[in-house]
């Protein structure tokens, strides 16, 4: 059976489902009759006469004058088809009728969700305080939004809260509502791109994914053209949202990034979820982002940032202030795969997100080695990986192009006319795109199979199928593409700090942008599946806001402790670069709303560690806009002694070292505990060790002050070890982690 036939059966049922027509397959009248479904291809044109037709057909399988009793509902308006109560025997005979595409039995399903939440945990019937969180502003800084999209509807909202002092930028094609409560959109030299949209709305996307993942209402039957079915929802999705378009095609200015914080902190706004970032870190005071979140922080609200997209190398994450909640991208267990099929039946399995359907047919494949642009100046050598113009549309109209690298989708305009693409090579197939035309992305062994099956072959064909869900059991990995430490402007300072599911996410998107990336793509949904550190943040950016339900009067650094003590330590043997790729490990925002100790932290806290930094008084107040501060030696502070919830040490190779950091706990568990500290991993080399071994806590809020001292010698590159404080109830992590750098 045909990939596209599945699908449309799946639809069928979802739709039956949605109208409440069926019943139970497992209900059956006392004449032994069931529920079927027949499926009879596209609808008729004459839509009227559905019902008639389904009756003649009807009446010939079940040789009965009482068929109009078994006819249960007509398809028409779509697709054509209806459902019935048949026994087994009528089944069969209509089933083998020529106008008859299948017949199956209408199965009970199950509404699934869209995955990355119930991954981590967090699933919809979490303990929530539903009057606090829609009481909650998110701002979220990106391309807009589509406020017509389901996810934001506000159906049952209480008014906006009283505290909003946020304005919405309404214009003939932008409104705001009880849920999206404010939007705003920048544009400092007023110098619009023709592609855009000179308001609010999104025009690209990726802001309204990433605000759906936040705060999106629940939806059901969300999918991309099917894939990743299930219900689409937000993390908080009783919180409002509050919009700051910054970014347009041409990029995200710092002064808009700082604009839009300047406003949103007036504005009333609970925490902000940014996805930006530059391609390389920046000192702190010259980063806008760092100076924004700053004063956001000194107002009390968390900024929630992405790593960036530049790993698997060291040293390139950005976003590293220690203010900033920094987020890596992991893996699901759900993993979307493209399988491609040659004409000898052997199958490869691929990684794109693939909603065409070829339906099984097969198409001539050609090498894109033996399709230069000669005309261009091309050799085969050169138009073998596909780089731009180096390929002649024209030798490759109608035939699967195989081409040796991966390609971005604006490179398919160069070969708009091909009937498919496979692409080989030998980076790592753990995260997947879309593409404009039917596509698959598979190893560079697999590759090579089907160049060999190619040349040994004077008609080699293929086709390439829809993609399909598969279980992918070694998740969560932090994705190859999300950057990684160490900390580039501070080394003894951990970024990323934690991981969130960020590949393959299915979210909101506006109808009117591409479903692959800045190409034009004919195809339109108001879902689309996309990948990115950028999509991990707003998973953290919505536990932030959980936590925050629980607990109003918390510090972005209490908050922030919280969700980084509480993670899900990953397996270092399979992410090698261990804490450097996931921080703390991935998020439980479930757990983190008791973790028992927070490590709390002020503006006077990071106004000592940036002294400590080397930065001048004059630099220092202006950045924090106190006129009061001095950076002098009993202000400069110690990056070992920030209360940091994560432990680091750079060392140059082969020098001993006997390190300690000071660190305050505070109790946010029960008023009577004892916490009893465990160093669990201790590599080999080090000695690690804490004073005083165990804290006692006789109120909420009370604090109390521990050491950590390590000594030795690094051996291998990275180190790694965790510290676990434990009253026996909760467990308050936190990784420690030691590496070699020359400079150090």
């Amino acid at each position: 059976m045909s990939s596209s036939l599945i699908l449309k059966f799946a639809v069928i049922v979802v739709l039956c489902l949605i109208s409440g027509l069926l019943v139970s397959s497992s209900d059956s009248d006392h004449n032994g009759r069931k529920v079927y479904i027949v499926y009879m291809g596209n609808k008729l044109e004459d839509t009227d006469s559905a019902p008639f037709h389904h009756m003649r057909i009807l009446e010939k399988g079940t040789s009965s004058n009482f068929a109009r009793e078994f006819l249960l509902h007509s398809y028409k308006r779509s697709f054509n088809g209806f459902v019935a109560k048949l026994t087994k025997e009528e089944a069969q005979k209509i089933s083998e009728m020529e106008e008859v595409v299948s017949v199956f039995p209408n199965g009970k399903k199950h509404l699934h969700t869209t995955r990355s939440w119930d991954f981590i945990g967090f699933t919809k019937d979490v303990p929530r305080v539903n009057q606090i969180e829609s009481n909650l502003v998110v701002g979220v800084f990106d391309t807009g939004i589509w406020p017509e999209n389901p996810s934001f509807s506000d159906v049952g909202y209480g008014p906006i809260p009283a505290k909003w002092k946020g304005t919405c930028q309404t214009s003939a094609n932008f409104t705001c509502n009880n849920k999206i409560i404010g939007a705003r959109a920048y544009r400092s030299d007023n110098n619009f791109p023709p592609e855009d949209i000179q308001s609010p709305r999104d025009s690209d996307g990726h802001g309204t994914h990433t605000a759906s993942t936040v705060v999106g209402g629940l939806v059901n039957e969300a999918s991309l053209y099917g894939l990743a079915h299930g219900t689409a929802r937000g993390g908080v999705p009783s919180a409002r949202i509050a919009v700051y378009k910054i970014c347009w095609f041409d990029g995200c200015d710092d002064a808009d990034i700082l604009a839009a914080f300047d406003d949103s902190i007036d504005d009333g706004v609970n925490l902000i979820s940014l996805s930006v970032g530059p391609s390389q870190s920046s000192p702190y005071i010259f980063d806008p982002i760092a100076i924004g979140a700053f004063h956001a922080m000194k107002n009390g609200i968390l900024t929630s940032t992405s790593a960036g997209n530049e790993g698997p190398n060291y040293f390139s994450v950005s976003n590293v202030a220690p203010w900033l909640l920094s987020m890596a991208a992991s893996t699901i267990d759900r993993k979307l795969v493209s399988n491609v099929e040659l004409g000898n039946r052997n199958i490869y399995q691929g990684y794109t997100i693939n909603t065409f359907d070829l339906e099984g047919k097969q198409y001539p494949l050609i090498y894109a080695r033996d399709a230069p642009n000669i005309a261009g100046g091309f050799t085969g050598s050169m138009s073998r990986f596909c780089s731009a113009n180096s390929v002649n549309g024209n030798l490759v109209k109608g035939k699967i192009l195989v081409c040796d690298s991966v390609l971005p989708p604006s490179r398919f305009v160069n070969f708009s006319d091909a009937a498919g693409v496979i692409m080989n090579d030998g980076r790592a197939k753990d995260s997947s795109g879309s593409y404009p035309l039917p596509s698959s992305y598979l190893t560079t062994a697999d590759g090579n199979n089907i160049k060999t099956y190619m040349s040994s072959n004077e008609a080699p064909t293929a086709t390439i199928f829809k993609s399909n869900a598969i279980n992918d059991t070694s998740a969560p990995l932090v994705a190859s593409f999300s950057s990684r430490g160490p900390n580039p402007q501070t080394f003894d300072i951990l970024k990323p700090d934690l991981t969130a599911p960020g590949v393959q996410i299915l979210a909101a998107w506006p109808p009117n942008a591409p479903v692959s990336s800045g190409v034009i793509d004919s195809r339109k949904t108001v879902y689309n599946i996309i990948s990115g550190t950028s999509m991990s943040c707003p998973h953290a950016t919505a536990a932030a806001v959980y936590v925050k339900t629980f607990h109003p009067t918390w510090s972005p650094a209490a908050i922030k402790s919280a969700l980084m003590t509480t993670a899900t330590p990953l397996n270092a043997e399979l992410n090698v670069q261990a804490e450097f790729a996931y921080g703390s490990g991935q998020i439980n925002p479930v757990k983190a709303i008791n973790p028992g100790l927070v490590y709390d932290a002020s503006e006077s806290d990071y106004v000592k560690f940036l002294c400590g930094q080397g930065y001048t008084t004059s630099m220092v107040q202006r950045f924090s806009n106190d006129k009061n501060t001095v950076c002098n030696s009993t202000n400069m502070g110690r990056v070992w002694d920030l209360n940091y919830p994560s432990f680091v040490l750079s060392s140059s190779p082969l020098r001993p070292f006997n390190q300690y950091f000071t660190r305050t706990l505070t109790n946010v568990g029960s008023n009577a505990s004892t916490y009893t500290s465990t160093v669990r991993g201790t590599p080999q080399g080090l000695t690690i060790t804490v004073n005083p071994t165990s804290l006692s806590f006789n109120s909420i809020g009370q604090k109390g002050n521990f050491t950590l001292t390590i000594r030795g010698t690094v051996r291998p590159s990275m180190a790694s070890a965790s510290l676990v404080w434990s009253d026996g109830s909760h467990n308050v992590r936190s990784p420690i982690t030691v590496f070699k750098v020359a400079s150090a």
